[in-house]
């Protein structure tokens, strides 16, 4: 098995393979240290200091649960990050396993809840950010007395939390695809349902690294299979899992599925309520593409906008995958091009600005409020707030397969099967884990499928510009007691769209049905995540909810185009459809069930979006 992106991006700190070992052994020295906490454990740190000694420079922190290595003095990384830019500008470069992992003694806690009323001697994340910049303050010479943090994905959530009740000298915070929500968006559940490739790939290698002292990691699990649909099948129940793979060597699986619903568990992981009074400048980064942690990025942004109103707080959304504005140019993914090297633009002229305006008070570069970068017209776009204002507009569910703007007028309903022995697959080629560019996959294949309602607009007149959450209504029945509803917001090219040019892989683009946004929902929880509710076999419920944010122009003779199923697997987990605890569920609480998905005056199914200007 690949080895798990989040520990890819660990290995490669940043996308600098131009500087190079010898580089930056001649012109950074590196340091070791064991930095003391408030509770007296010790946390391992690696800072490299730049050789010209008659400047100072700020210190960039980084803290990650996936190691500092190389470790030893001798010993430097392939880059330093976040950027070419800074790193050639001259920074002290601070880099910390956080407790409990590698280095650092104490005990690793995945997403440690946030203590506000901290005694005497307790920590959180913020307390050990805290202690780590007053250390290195004093023990660190050269600096200027400014401190930056960044860090992309679980170190995006370490930067968000070293942003709370910051230490003074902390001027300037990028969280990067931060983890903010685990269960209702980020990572291992999407609105209750288990995203189960991934959460797979990631038990498979984190929960068996992190030894202390570092050394060599034992190999990730290898689970010997390339075509993950049928693997997945063949695995059965949730409950196989750990005896068929995990064993003991995965404590947070059972942590997973011993917490289905949104409880105490996790709430106390939601970084949101936290992020108030921040004093840093902020400056959030996210893909638009992000199969991770692109629910966090957008969460966290809103949060510090709406609880600091004094914090100087942008944002920045690229055409990107997880981590992509780091490792890659930026100017495609899958088969969809962008146009320009989008994260080249974004490392020069973004990211470096920023860090150099607030750690060596350079140039403002007039950054806007959100600089988002809008697919389908494939431009850079500045707003002064996020979401943009516009006008909702919502695309209604109609009778045969129709999408339109004009409500329905006559009741109806639309009604498909769905086996949970056959569910529906999110990737329309064989593959193994969560494929990283499947957000802008092409959805042909599924429109073909029995168990997939198909609803699509005549050809667009003129450019439709969206912006901002997607929301969803539908109203349904089922003939069992549990069921998933998975909407998918698709962008349909012309059949006389031209082929890439260079075209290698012989990709025919004429009515390719891109991906725009895609969510699952588990109706079990319609009510409330902390309230699950079975459904009555026949009645009519209603499924409301958010999709993430978009920025997107529907182009002149393009359709829109929406699908419903009720699997997407083995991106999801199964439901049983069932009312049981899936984690415990057996074979035989796994059915077949009817789905019915309501259109009318009385019952006006829709996806809506808001459309903007220019």
């Amino acid at each position: 098995m690949r080895l798990h992106p989040a520990l890819l991006l660990a290995a490669l700190p940043a996308p600098l393979r131009a500087q190079g070992a010898e580089w930056i052994r001649a012109n950074y020295t590196k340091h070791e240290f064991e930095i003391p906490m408030r509770d007296g454990v010790r946390l391992f740190t690696a800072v490299y200091a730049p050789k010209d000694s008659a400047k100072t420079y700020p210190i960039l922190l980084r803290r990650t649960p996936y190691s500092v290595s190389p470790y030893g003095v001798d010993k430097v990384p392939a880059s330093l990050g976040p950027s070419e830019v800074l790193a050639k500008d001259g920074f002290i470069f601070a880099f910390q396993d956080v407790r409990g992992r590698y280095g650092s003694g104490g005990t690793f806690v995945h997403a440690r809840p946030h203590r506000p009323q901290k005694k005497a001697g307790e920590i959180d994340e913020s307390s050990d950010t805290h202690d780590t910049i007053e250390w290195l303050l004093h023990n660190v010479p050269g600096h200027n007395g400014r401190v930056g943090m960044w860090g992309i994905s679980y170190p995006g959530f370490y930067a968000a939390m070293g942003m709370i009740d910051a230490h003074p000298a902390l001027k300037a915070v990028s969280p990067q695809a931060p983890v903010c929500d685990w269960f209702v968006g980020d990572d291992w559940r999407h609105n209750g349902a288990l995203f189960l490739a991934h959460t797979f790939g990631f038990m498979a290698s984190f929960e068996r690294s992190g030894a202390r002292p570092p050394q060599q990691d034992p190999p990730s699990i290898d689970f010997q299979a390339s075509d993950g649909y049928r693997f997945f099948l063949q695995l059965g129940p949730l409950g196989n899992a750990k005896a068929r793979w995990f064993g003991e060597s995965a404590p947070y699986w059972d942590e997973l599925l011993a917490h289905p619903d949104y409880d105490e568990f996790w709430k106390a992981r939601d970084t949101r309520p936290h992020l108030k009074d921040i004093r840093p400048a902020v400056l959030t980064v996210g893909g638009w593409f992000d199969a991770e942690d692109l629910f966090g990025t957008l969460a966290t942004y809103r949060a510090v906008e709406g609880q600091s109103p004094e914090c100087d707080n942008r944002i920045v959304m690229g055409p990107w995958h997880h981590g992509g504005w780091a490792r890659a140019d930026g100017d495609s993914l899958g088969d969809v091009r962008f146009g320009a090297k989008t994260a080249v633009d974004y490392r020069e002229k973004l990211e470096a600005p920023f860090f150099l305006r607030h750690l060596k008070e350079k140039d403002d570069p007039g950054l806007a409020e959100a600089t988002m970068f809008e697919t389908g017209t494939n431009r850079w776009r500045r707003f002064d707030a996020w979401p943009p204002e516009g006008s909702r507009i919502a695309f209604h569910l109609r009778a045969g397969g129709a999408l339109s703007v004009d409500p329905p007028r006559d009741e109806g309903f639309d009604e498909f099967p769905s086996d949970p022995g056959r569910p529906v697959p999110y990737l329309g080629q064989v593959g193994f884990g969560m494929a990283r560019d499947y957000m802008v996959g092409d959805q042909r294949f599924a429109a073909t499928r029995p168990d997939v309602l198909v609803y699509e607009t005549e050809p667009l007149a003129e450019d439709l510009a969206v912006a901002g959450p997607v929301e969803v209504r539908l109203f349904v029945s089922t003939t069992g007691t549990d069921a998933d509803w998975v909407v998918k917001l698709i962008g349909v090219y012309p059949w006389d769209f031209p082929n890439p040019d260079p075209n290698p892989k012989g990709i025919q683009m004429g009515g390719f049905q891109q991906l725009v946004r895609g969510e699952p929902f588990r109706g079990r929880y319609r009510n409330g995540f902390d309230r699950p509710e079975a459904f009555k076999p026949g009645e009519i419920d209603e499924i409301a909810f958010t999709m993430p944010d978009v920025s997107h122009s529907f182009r002149r003779g393009h359709r829109v185009m929406v699908q419903v199923q009720s699997s997407w697997f083995p991106l999801v987990d199964r439901n049983p459809q069932t009312f049981v605890d899936i984690a415990r569920a057996k074979e035989s609480d796994f059915v077949r069930a009817s789905h019915r998905v309501f259109r009318g005056p009385a019952r006006p199914s829709s996806v809506s979006l808001v459309r903007v200007g220019g």
